[in-house]
């Protein structure tokens, strides 16, 4: 080690190694783009299905350009709505938790309007018939300036709200574990498109779909079937196929639960659930469906409520944590549309936050919409109140709700 030109080597060596075990880099250098396959409707879809008007999407630069020029005109107190998508029983209070309202009301409209609220989800207990949710959609999507994101868990399996229903005649699908067993990526572009196809002539346009989650514990109970499988390669190839077939028909489709709960043996519906996954084993295992997704042009990724206290080195929750949400999925991952919560109003979440603290915890992590939180009055007025007087905050809000706009008009919903 005489030599001062070694030294200075050996000390740069040192830097970056100390580096990488710090951030936990697998690579100095990174790794190549994520490559996904490209698809075309079997045969065996319809011929009805074939003919449909194909749409050309906008590239993603041009809809941030539109959507910076239309935010101009937006008041505060509208960037801070577009933010929350809410169940209908949070924009009528009038009949509890979990009234089956199967119709858009006048406290329905005065609320959206009054708080600008970005979209709605809708469950099976407010999806009766055809010509009821088709009136319901078109009431809710128009009641305010800017249109409203109108989604739904569309799975196949039993998560799927609408096809469980056989009033609705839509196609039942198998769960996705059958499919990872059965059959291939091929069948789950067609399922993604006609499910699309299915989900739009109701008024859809966002299905919180698909799970890309790798299944590698049998004792979860949250995800189960709902998984397309224990292979993180293969199931990325499923969810890259059903993401391109939702695509095609132009509904935005929703990679989840980040950073992947496949190995979780909690519910988060139920209480706290800390994986025990290192950032090297997410990687290697959790990230690769998202990867997938994230190239085949998916419009969200919903972060999961899970702990991930190896990488975190804390108890918080995914859906609250900067580390997850941007160093990992935006800077590393290179996501660039919208991250979304999942529910705020699981028992994980409002057993230790308060409606007003999860929303801004989130928000301020890097969360561009929060679902469902406990009480949307608390939320919104949170929110509001740290933006009014933070110029840091308002940009953080400003790039939201850049990108939610940019989505909508991606896909036509805002013109």
């Amino acid at each position: 080690m005489k030599n001062p030109f070694m030294k200075k080597i050996c000390a740069v060596a040192l830097t970056i190694a100390v580096s990488c075990n710090l951030s936990g880099c697998i690579t100095f250098f990174g790794s190549d783009e994520t490559s996904i396959k490209t698809y075309e409707s079997s045969s065996e879809v319809s011929s009805e299905e074939t003919q449909e008007e194909e749409t050309t999407v906008m590239e993603w630069e041009d809809a941030m350009e539109l959507a910076s020029e239309y935010m101009k005109n937006m008041t505060l107190e509208e960037k801070v709505g577009q933010i929350f998508v809410v169940n209908l029983e949070q924009l009528d209070t009038r009949k509890g938790n979990f009234y089956e309202f199967r119709k858009c009301t006048k406290t329905m409209v005065k609320n959206i309007q009054k708080y600008h609220v970005g979209g709605v989800i809708l469950f099976s207990r407010n999806i009766a018939k055809r010509n009821q949710t088709i009136k319901m959609t078109e009431g809710l999507k128009n009641a305010d300036k800017i249109p409203l994101f109108i989604a739904v868990d569309e799975e196949g399996g039993r998560v799927s709200r609408i096809a469980s229903n056989k009033k609705m005649k839509t196609t039942v699908f198998p769960s996705a574990e059958e499919i990872g067993k059965t059959k291939d990526d091929q069948y789950t572009y067609d399922m993604g498109k006609t499910i699309g196809l299915e989900l739009g002539e109701l008024g859809f346009n966002v299905d919180f779909a698909p799970v890309a989650d790798v299944k590698t514990s049998e004792l979860n109970k949250e995800i189960g079937d709902r998984s397309f499988g224990e292979d993180p390669d293969k199931v990325g190839e499923y969810v890259s196929a059903f993401v391109q077939g939702l695509n095609k028909v132009n509904i935005s489709g929703t990679l989840k639960h980040f950073p992947g709960q496949g190995s979780s043996e909690g519910d988060t519906h139920k209480g706290s659930v800390d994986i025990d996954s290192s950032i090297a084993q997410l990687r290697k295992t959790d990230f690769v469906p998202f990867q997938k997704g994230i190239a085949a042009g998916a419009d969200f990724v919903m972060v999961s409520h899970i702990s991930v206290s190896k990488v975190t080195e804390s108890s918080i929750p995914a859906s609250m944590s900067n580390l997850i949400m941007q160093t990992i999925l935006r800077d590393e991952l290179g996501f660039e549309k919208i991250i979304i919560t999942d529910a705020f109003d699981m028992t994980s979440i409002i057993e230790e936050y308060s409606a007003a603290e999860a929303a801004y915890n989130a928000f301020h992590a890097g969360a561009d919409i929060i679902l469902m939180p406990e009480n949307l009055e608390e939320a919104y007025d949170e929110i509001l109140y740290k933006v009014q007087s933070d110029e840091n905050e308002q940009k953080r809000l400003n790039d939201s709700v850049l990108r939610i706009l940019a989505v909508k008009i991606q896909r036509g919903i805002l013109s």
